[in-house]
């Protein structure tokens, strides 16, 4: 399984519109668009998993640089999450 960020989405993407967009080239194994938590507005990225690296590659290969809505949307492979220092304070004193 290969998990792809998708960036500069325009605001009003559903996760269904995702999901058809890269259904077109493999198989998608779950969709995610990144909202704010206070807004619940979308974010403007989100992510995609691949059933297979292939399938992902043909994607980011078909996708990146093309055009959703009025916006040129950027889809890459996802880097891990990097670890946050946790709590509220987050260590600024």
């Amino acid at each position: 399984m290969t998990k792809l960020f998708v960036g500069s989405l325009p605001f009003e993407t559903s996760e269904d519109q995702l999901q058809a967009l890269f259904a077109t080239h493999g198989s998608v194994s779950s969709t995610k668009i990144i909202s704010d938590r206070e807004t619940g507005q979308s974010r403007g990225f989100g992510f995609v998993e691949m059933a297979d690296d292939a399938q992902a590659q043909a994607a980011i290969q078909k996708l990146n640089g093309s055009t959703v809505g009025s916006r040129q949307i950027v889809v890459n492979v996802a880097k891990p999450m990097e670890k946050r220092e946790g709590g509220f304070n987050r260590g600024n004193r």
